[in-house]
């Protein structure tokens, strides 16, 4: 936790403008800036050649709701108290956002909310902290969205990627004509590309072509644990024909379906990404009309990755890196050299800080995690993250039966353990099973294809990766579960 508080001037003597674009379930390996082989994203890559580009950025628990709170609260779920897709957030809780509008920023959200709404759970979790907020319901619709604002709900006739951009630009055109000099963050939140994938019209005939298959599309979880293995992700399973919206041909295989759904899903997915793309640039334009492209800190993220028939998988949730990896892109002209690369460790709970020291605002002091911004202008404020703490609380929800399970990534290794209870979670059956470890070398195993948790040559690297993890967890607060042994040098958790 700190209460840093950065140099508040840039090099023009201004505090910058914030734009947040957020997406859901947008994967960094369908972002062109991350060396996508199954789309082109010119507009977001964009961003990335302006500014910089996270190489390892992550979810730190792979839901919607959980990311968004961890973002906006720089906090883990624990903390926030949004662990799960049924936990709705406690709106009135410092965010950065909150210490923005306390520091004379005009702020604003435009789009997807989705912690909890007045209009949907009866008990008022409506975004706080904004001078604008006009979100959509719940997951909301592709087509002719639903909106609540502090005046109501309403239908906004249109497609829902080209709504949130045109409502955002509306509001920003009122603050540029009201105060030029007075700062502003927005926050552009989509529902794309959330299932079901309902793509634009005018996008309907792209990605046609076959779309190149992951090589771990059959992965057969042969050193995996029983953990993964109860997962009901797999496309060919999991996957509904109401997603895929039409009847797969008759008489086909179990491989032939599978590479059906996988073709049909990626179709209308990459679609929805090429419309949030599109509408990516109409913010990015709108910026260099205004003569104010320089001036701003233009982030692109998604609230956690996805699964693209990686390991014959969709969804996320997992600690794997298919579904823990953010794309976060970000130009700022006037302090981030254009081309950046940053390699350290990143993840979401950092972003807050991240942005209060690029406005120069001091950070809030219950948050967690580090700034990067320091990183990206070549003055580190404090030591790299030595790690990635990771914790998914939900356990055998009704329609994916994800574990529930916490973990540690450094730069080389991954350690997982699936503790398999749910504690209480609401939307699980929480029927519990044995504890299980998992370990993998990303070097020597990058695609997560072999567990070595017990492989002897790993056995002093597993022992201390369990130390450190333990460790991690107990400066964010976290308490382990049960039934994991305390480890060899460790204290145990006071009761």
């Amino acid at each position: 936790m700190s209460t840093h508080t950065p140099d508040p001037t840039t090099d023009a003597g201004r505090r910058p403008n914030i734009v947040m674009i957020l997406t859901d379930d947008h994967a960094a390996h369908a972002v062109g800036a991350y060396g996508s082989v199954v789309n082109d994203t010119p507009r977001i890559d964009e961003i990335a050649e302006e500014g910089a580009r996270l190489d390892h950025c992550y979810a730190t628990n792979s839901l919607c709701a959980p990311s968004r709170a961890s973002i906006l609260t720089g906090t883990y779920s624990h903390v926030n108290g949004v662990k799960g897709l049924k936990t709705h957030i406690d709106a009135s809780q410092p965010t950065f956002v909150t210490q923005l509008r306390e520091a004379g920023y005009r702020t604003a959200i435009v789009g997807k909310w989705h912690m909890g709404d007045g209009e949907t759970d009866g008990v008022g979790h409506d975004p706080q902290g904004f001078d604008y907020w006009d979100v959509l319901i719940n997951q909301g619709e592709y087509n002719d969205p639903r909106f609540l604002s502090a005046d109501g709900l309403r239908i906004e006739p249109g497609y829902a990627t080209n709504v949130i951009t045109d409502l955002s630009l509306r509001w920003l055109d009122e603050q540029v004509a009201q105060d030029e000099d007075r700062p502003w963050c927005i926050l552009i939140h989509h529902k794309a590309p959330h299932r079901t994938w309902i793509p634009d019209e005018a996008h309907a005939d792209l990605y046609s072509d076959p779309i190149p298959v992951p090589s771990t599309f059959f992965d057969d979880y042969s050193s995996r644990t029983t953990s993964s293995r109860r997962a009901a992700m797999r496309i060919a399973e999991g996957l509904h024909l109401r997603d895929l919206k039409m009847l797969p041909p008759e008489g086909l295989s179990y491989e032939e379906l599978s590479l059906w759904k996988y073709q049909r899903y990626m179709e209308d997915y990459l679609r929805c990404v090429h419309s949030v793309d599109v509408n990516v640039g109409r913010v990015v334009d709108w910026l260099r009309e205004k003569d104010l492209f320089d001036d701003t800190m233009l982030m692109y993220s998604s609230d956690q990755g996805f699964f693209l028939g990686d390991h014959g998988w969709y969804d996320k949730r997992f600690m794997y890196e298919e579904s823990i990896k953010m794309p976060f892109v970000v130009s700022y002209p006037r302090r981030v050299p254009a081309g950046t690369v940053y390699e350290g460790t990143a993840s979401n709970v950092d972003m807050a800080q991240t942005i209060l020291d690029a406005a120069g605002v001091a950070h809030h002091p219950r948050m967690h995690g580090r700034s990067f911004f320091g990183d990206l202008v070549g003055a580190p404020t404090s030591p790299q993250a030595d790690g990635l703490y990771y914790r998914y609380w939900e356990n055998d929800d009704y329609d994916h039966r994800a574990p529930a399970h916490y973990g540690w990534r450094t730069e080389r290794y991954k350690l997982i353990y699936f503790y398999n209870d749910g504690m209480g979670m609401p939307g699980t059956t929480n029927r519990q099973y044995p504890p299980e470890w998992e370990l993998y070398d990303m070097q020597e195993d990058p695609e997560e294809v072999r567990n070595v948790y017990d492989d002897p040559a790993y056995a002093e690297v597993r022992e201390r990766l369990k130390a450190e993890m333990w460790r991690a967890q107990a400066s964010f607060d976290d308490v382990p579960h049960p039934s994991q042994p305390v480890p060899a040098g460790c204290e145990p958790v006071p009761v």
